[in-house]
């Protein structure tokens, strides 16, 4: 992820490591494995609804999802869940 311009990661104000594009946060891993993303209500419910990714633990009726990654076969649908999102802010 970082190869993609502009991104660089931080230490998320609840633990664990974020993404951003620049001043803004695409996403955050936490140590657990749950990586969570911000979309808009649309690109969300494409997601719910096709199962690549959860609701958000927390915040069920924002624009965030939650993604498990408990396997190496994981990464590929984090990976694709992150570039979208990248790809949405560029």
């Amino acid at each position: 992820m970082l190869s993609w311009e502009g991104t660089s990661i931080s230490l998320h104000k609840f633990g664990g490591t974020q993404f951003n594009y620049g001043q803004k946060e695409i996403g955050h891993l936490h140590s657990n494995g749950l990586l969570d993303i911000l979309f808009n209500k649309q690109v969300k419910q494409e997601l719910l609804v096709s199962g690549r990714a959860e609701v958000h633990h927390i915040f069920k009726k924002s624009g965030w999802i939650s993604f498990y990654i408990s396997t190496e076969n994981d990464l590929a649908n984090a990976k694709f869940l992150l570039k979208k999102a990248y790809q949405n802010m560029i």
